[in-house]
């Protein structure tokens, strides 16, 4: 097993942290994560159609993170990282197809384990971790079908209906919740993936004319909400989790969300022919195999691109209504005051940029998120200006520490990860930090401010200059001009 020799680094000025908090009383957590969103929000400018006013309001309450990064571009492995504050190398979860975090490392402190030792109540529902929710927290709720508004079991190809679902004209019947006859997969476009399998096919999108009651993260928003308003946090803090499934693949939402794009059509990622030219086979295999969604020939086969970009916009904008509806009920409750905001994704999203879609790349568009914190609001004179954005680069891997920061706590002594407290006071603090991804073991892919670097295991390189080419178009890692910036990346890596 490789180590990194430098996994994550602050200058030594970082290293003193503030004290968190003024008053004996410790604040709640809302840590709201977002399963597969990228940067296409309205305060990020990832996408020109991006509509997200709830996310962008909360931006403006607190300090924005403009160049964030998980651990692990994939479920299982990065909310393992962001859960246990521990690299993949330390957990052994490197991948979706490795075990859970509770099988692979049990004896690793999770965050709920943490903050129920410390006196708070934990609550969670929806997706944190990478499964059930279900005995991790005090209390839990979850829904019956996460990623469409069928019941789980009826999403499944009978025996005479799989034998169309790798083929031109795959056809699965369902019925929605009013009765109304509907054939998937939407998109019409046969399963790259698991084309023999009965599982529903999750490389598909459209919308449903249907309550938003019928989809799990309405599901998951109201049951949080109903905590908040049941006077949640009045005999000791809490951590409260809610974890979105959208816009995670299906690509479904309520119909309302879609009908904007009669008016005004998706505009597709600005991407240039034949991207892949200058990586190596195994880089140009990664992104062109189906492995976390389906194909680009697929798509571009059958048509698909601008209905997929319309998809994945009308899933963010849903998402960001039920994030509405929490935020809303939150100002509200007695919590108001002294609840800290964290929202999060768990990695990026490819759709179609280097003729890849889904995530598990080392790219900029598969490692950056969205992360945005929001100091409770008795205390938010304490920290930075409201609206403030840190360009930093920062991890994922940093949550854990932070989280203990803020609430005065003291965290595990073994966390890869460092408190963003400095940075919450002072956002535009220079770090000099690099960021670590991982994605499989032996594939390494590095952020500092300017540069992203990537190693793969069979030795391939590139290097990218984001200052000069922010969507990663020239690989500079043959140019003798940059011989030292790649060496100096590549030696944190041994």
């Amino acid at each position: 097993m490789q180590i990194l020799k430098s996994l994550v680094f602050f200058a030594c000025s970082c290293l003193v942290f503030p004290t968190p908090v003024n008053s004996a009383e410790r604040p709640n957590i809302l840590f709201i994560g977002v399963d597969d969103l990228n940067d296409w929000i309205g305060c990020l400018n990832g996408h020109p159609q991006a509509r997200t006013p709830n996310i962008d309001r909360l931006a403006k309450r607190g300090v924005l993170f403009t160049n964030a990064h998980c651990a692990a571009p994939a479920c299982n492995p990065s909310r393992a990282a962001v859960f246990s504050g521990l690299m993949p190398e330390r957990t052994g979860v490197w991948s979706n197809d490795s075990q859970k975090i509770e099988k692979a490392s049990p004896k690793t402190i999770l965050l709920p384990h943490f903050f129920r030792s410390e006196g708070y109540q934990t609550l969670g529902t929806g997706k944190l971790l990478h499964g059930k929710t279900t005995g991790f927290f005090d209390e839990s709720f979850q829904v019956n079908q996460r990623w469409s508004p069928f019941p789980k079991n009826a999403v499944r190809y009978t025996k005479v209906e799989l034998t169309s679902k790798g083929t031109n004209n795959p056809r699965h019947l369902m019925k929605d919740s009013l009765g109304r006859q509907v054939v998937l997969p939407i998109n019409r476009m046969p399963s790259d993936r698991k084309p023999n399998k009965p599982d529903g096919e999750s490389f598909d999108w459209g919308g449903f004319d249907v309550p938003d009651s019928d989809f799990g993260d309405t599901q998951i928003t109201s049951w949080a909400m109903e905590n908040l308003q049941g006077g949640l946090g009045d005999k000791k803090p809490f951590f409260l989790g809610v974890g979105y499934y959208r816009p995670h693949i299906p690509l479904f939402a309520p119909q309302k969300y879609f009908n904007r794009f009669k008016e005004s059509p998706g505009k597709l990622p600005f991407v240039v022919t034949d991207d892949l030219k200058d990586v190596g086979p195994i880089a140009s295999k990664w992104a062109r195999d189906p492995v976390t969604a389906g194909s680009h020939e697929t798509v571009l086969k059958h048509r698909q691109w601008r209905a997929a970009v319309e998809a994945y916009l009308a899933c963010t904008t849903y998402v960001d209504h039920e994030i509405g509806r929490l935020l809303s009920t939150l100002d509200k409750s007695n919590a108001a005051d002294d609840t800290w905001i964290f929202l999060w994704s768990d990695h990026g999203w490819h759709l179609g940029e280097k003729e890849h879609w889904g995530k598990w790349t080392g790219w900029e568009r598969s490692t950056k998120v969205p992360l945005i914190v929001v100091p409770p609001k008795r205390l938010a004179k304490q920290f930075a200006l409201a609206g403030s954005r840190c360009d930093q680069p920062v991890g994922l891997i940093d949550l854990f520490p932070t989280l203990s920061n803020v609430c005065g706590l003291s965290a595990p002594e073994n966390l890869d990860g460092k408190s963003l407290l400095p940075l919450l006071h002072d956002p535009a603090k220079q770090t000099d930090r690099v960021i670590i991804t991982t994605f499989g073991k032996g594939n390494f892919s590095l952020r500092n401010i300017r540069w992203r670097y990537l190693s793969y295991a069979n030795g391939e390189e590139e290097l990218y200059d984001l200052k000069n080419d922010p969507n990663e178009w020239a690989n500079l890692s043959g140019d003798p001009r940059f011989t030292k910036v790649k060496k100096r990346l590549a030696s944190m890596i041994k």
